[in-house]
């Protein structure tokens, strides 16, 4: 599910990120304290070799994935998808997955939703499968009344939106709009099917399997082509992998920056040699805090929040991450900056990341 987020304007010390916790302790809160275990998650760590994770050996990882970047691609994603498929299917095992990201193009024109959204092509051990996702211009999330007013055009897009790479793909798939959300609904009940990423009005997101390896690779490469003319980002995700897997994925069409991704179990206070492991350009994300707004706003709307603490760049960020605003829209900025002690500006992540 997407979220409302918020984070700080300036970059901080890791000592002024302390001060923080030790603000909201003060609160009646529980955040985090410097020598408890935390999970930071790292994400485009760069890379010139696979090898160079051992820079995390300190600590214990988990849900290690190596991406491939390909910015300004304008290659074939057919066979590009197909020369990855190959190398798959020499090394899968029940714990491999490779998938391969692309954009595509919504051709009807939307005002709720951009015309760029992106779709996995994904293979595990024993199917394949699809995954469409879609990008609104604004985050609604459940529950919030906000957009209620906007609510069938809203729900007139999403399901226009999912249709056309449905028709695209060719899947057996109904669309349609019960109780004011839209709908997805495999013609065959069996198949196995998600949705998932909600906001107010229904998923945003869909994923379709097969037992078919090869079943996907012709339509994904149709879908791709509604973005044929126009520079695309692409990425492609390895988990799971022996080095000797990785050596020969890197040999398919060189010229992709090597990225990771992973959990890092760490003590609070170590998170600053972290990121001094994964310079120059890797980002990380930890939790410092986790509440319910009602604990420390009895008389607003109750929502979930997480004060978390991102770190780039030898800096550091604060970021709160809600399910739904608590407060009015415009006093939402102005009670966070008194919660966290620095300046907030609203800042959702995007869809893709």
């Amino acid at each position: 599910m997407r979220e409302r987020r918020w984070e700080t304007t300036t970059p901080l010390t890791f000592s002024q990120v302390l001060a923080v916790g030790e603000r909201l302790a003060a609160l009646g809160l529980k955040p985090a304290v410097p020598a408890q275990d935390v999970i930071c998650y790292v994400e485009e760590w760069t890379v010139s070799a696979p090898d160079e994770f051992d820079q995390l050996d300190p600590w214990a990882t988990e849900d290690v994935t190596l991406v491939h970047v390909r910015e300004g691609w304008r290659g074939d994603f057919f066979l590009l998808a197909g020369a990855y498929h190959t190398v798959f299917q020499r090394y899968q095992d029940v714990g491999a997955y490779c998938s391969v990201s692309h954009p595509w193009r919504i051709r009807e024109p939307l005002r709720r939703h951009e015309s760029r959204s992106m779709f996995w092509l994904g293979f595990r051990h024993a199917h394949s499968f699809l995954r469409i996702r879609l990008q609104t211009t604004e985050v609604i999330t459940p529950g919030e009344t906000r957009a209620d007013g906007d609510r069938t055009e809203w729900l007139d897009e999403r399901r226009a939106a999912f249709l056309d790479a449905i028709t695209i793909l060719d899947l057996p798939i109904e669309t349609l709009i019960e109780k004011d959300q839209v709908i997805l609904r495999p013609a065959d009940p069996a198949t196995p099917f998600f949705c998932s990423w909600p906001d107010a009005f229904g998923p945003c997101q869909f994923e379709y399997n097969t037992t078919d390896s090869f079943e996907f690779l012709v339509p994904a490469s149709k879908l791709a082509a509604t973005f044929a003319q126009e520079p695309a980002g692409v990425r492609t995700y390895l988990t799971g992998f022996s080095e000797e897997a990785l050596a020969d994925f890197a040999a398919i069409e060189p010229g992709a920056r090597f990225a990771y991704r992973c959990s890092v179990h760490c003590p609070l206070d170590e998170l600053p040699e972290v990121l001094e492991a994964i310079q120059p350009d890797g980002r990380l994300y930890a939790t410092l805090c986790e509440f319910q707004t009602q604990a420390v706003l009895p008389e607003g709307d109750d929502a979930s929040a997480i004060i978390g603490i991102v770190g780039l760049n030898g800096q550091f960020q604060i970021e709160a991450r809600l399910n739904r605003a608590p407060l009015k829209e415009e006093a939402m900025g102005p009670w966070l900056e008194r919660l966290i002690g620095y300046p907030m500006m609203y800042a959702p992540l995007p869809a893709f990341v």
